[in-house]
């Protein structure tokens, strides 16, 4: 009896072990209700910056009126937007070549993946999202279906560079700290099967293709885009999502956003995703604010070299974003040669040289109890929008910390914390005038050490009433070379 009573308790023990085992990997349904619920990967909460890569047969022509995306050349080659700017540029420079011609002058002599894994890790990021496919289609990769479908060759193994240039990227950031992430675009503007029917092409090719380049590469982030036509249900996102969470090699560890169907964007979905728009708030779910250097995230001729950010802007944008709760991801644009313009390398050496000193106020830090300190004045600048689009200019990031317009307020200064060393960071936009700093609404218990990141220094303080004045060092070029901004380290306990 008791042998019976013990191959009957294994028996249910292994049931159990089943069943729990099986809720684990299935345990996210085909609906929204259920898949919203599972939890940003803690990970990429900790990383808050990364680099996307906008490279492809639109490098060739590298062309938009300033202030447009380079990357919808074929859109707006083929729509003749901007009256017909686009349309008498490409016959003036390529003729009758049609823009599917032009792959064979995509050939990325000159791509180097380790100098651009390299280069990444330098700038600090932790983690690069090649666009391995756009809306035209072009992929980076050797896969069935973008020749099954075109009926010529598509893909960057078959014309142009010759080469798995994704998987060559891959190889590349594995070598260093930077996780390896995909952007893929679900539909393409014109692909005749998704013209004559895209629920087909959902089905029977963008989400095959997804699939079987996810279990190929294995990427960290998979960030989707083109969804915008399209329902959810003709996308087949929950199901595509259910499978991903649950099935997928990556599983665990993937990093999915929002772009899964029209009206889906910020209403659900994992990641958020504004793009050129910095003043957008979404409370307590996580995002991801995603830009160019300038105002294309391909290369585009012609921008100048006042139309590219400055690096106090890219660093102050970044402090903004990651203290409200958010990730920076930072656009690079290579030529068609695979060559990374020395301005964009620059910005990111700039960045990557800052981080050094005060990535301990960025890098696994949280939203704080507050996200920043405003000085008196209006709160509610507008930023700049390029006229009849979403995109602000960068100068919005100067206006509202160190070069406000009369009457505005400013943002003093940025909060972060740490959970685990239980740090609070306070990064300002500029050293005291007077060498003096007020952080607002705070007091702290005798005990407390408030250090400057870049040199350890001890800076002093004292509570006045609700407040707590902070007495810095004389500024020294010499010493303190942050430039762009200044972290301090708050713990109540000394370290």
């Amino acid at each position: 009896m008791k042998a019976i009573k013990l191959v009957k308790g294994i028996g249910i023990s292994i049931l159990i072990t089943w069943f729990l085992s099986a809720s684990v990997y299935a345990q996210y349904e085909a609906n929204w209700a259920s898949l919203d619920k599972r939890p940003v990967p803690e990970w990429f909460k900790d990383a808050k910056f990364g680099i996307f890569i906008t490279w492809g047969v639109y490098s060739v022509p590298a062309y938009a009126p300033k202030g447009q995306y380079a990357e919808w050349y074929q859109n707006w080659l083929e729509n003749k937007a901007f009256k017909g700017d686009v349309a008498r540029y490409h016959k003036n420079v390529f003729g009758d070549k049609t823009y599917y011609d032009l792959a064979k002058d995509f050939k990325a002599e000159l791509f180097n993946p380790d100098e651009w894994a390299t280069l990444i890790e330098k700038s600090g990021a932790k983690y690069a999202v090649p666009v391995a496919k756009h809306h035209d289609g072009f992929s980076w990769w050797p896969n069935k279906y973008s020749s099954q479908v075109w009926g010529f060759p598509w893909s960057a193994t078959e014309v142009g560079p010759k080469r798995d240039l994704l998987g060559d990227l891959f190889k590349a950031l594995h070598k260093t700290s930077v996780k390896a992430g995909v952007y893929f675009s679900w539909y393409e503007w014109f692909n005749p099967l998704y013209k004559s029917n895209p629920e087909k092409f959902a089905v029977e090719y963008a989400i095959p293709q997804a699939k079987e380049m996810i279990e190929r590469y294995k990427p960290a982030v998979f960030w989707t885009d083109g969804d915008w036509n399209d329902s959810d249900t003709t996308w087949h996102s929950t199901e595509f999502l259910s499978w991903l969470y649950n099935e997928s090699a990556v599983k665990k560890e993937i990093v999915t956003y929002d772009r899964y169907g029209k009206g889906i964007r910020f209403n659900h979905g994992s990641v958020y995703t504004p793009e050129y728009q910095p003043d957008m708030e979404f409370g307590d779910h996580y995002f991801e604010e995603s830009r160019g250097i300038g105002f294309s995230y391909s290369y585009n001729k012609m921008e100048d070299a006042w139309d590219y950010n400055s690096p106090q802007i890219l660093v102050l944008l970044l402090s903004d974003l990651v203290s409200r709760g958010g990730n920076l991801l930072l656009n690079i644009g290579p030529d068609a040669s695979g060559k990374i313009p020395p301005i964009m390398q620059e910005r990111l050496l700039q960045i990557g040289d800052w981080l050094k000193i005060n990535g301990r106020a960025i890098y696994s830090t949280r939203k704080w109890t507050r996200t920043c300190q405003w000085s008196e004045g209006k709160r509610d600048y507008k930023p700049k929008r390029i006229e009849g689009d979403f995109k602000e200019n960068g100068d919005f990031m100067l206006k509202i910390t160190v070069d406000p317009d009369p009457g505005y307020a400013v943002k003093e200064c940025f909060f972060t914390t740490n959970p685990n060393t239980k740090e609070v960071f306070a990064i300002l936009p500029k050293w005291p005038s007077d060498n003096r700093f007020v952080i607002k609404d705070l007091q702290l218990k005798p005990g407390a050490t408030i250090k400057l990141l870049e040199t350890g220094d001890v800076i002093k303080w004292k509570n006045q009433g609700n407040n707590v004045e902070l007495i810095f060092p004389s500024f020294n070029p010499a010493k303190h070379k942050s430039q762009y901004a200044y972290a301090l380290s708050i713990l109540e306990k000394p370290l």
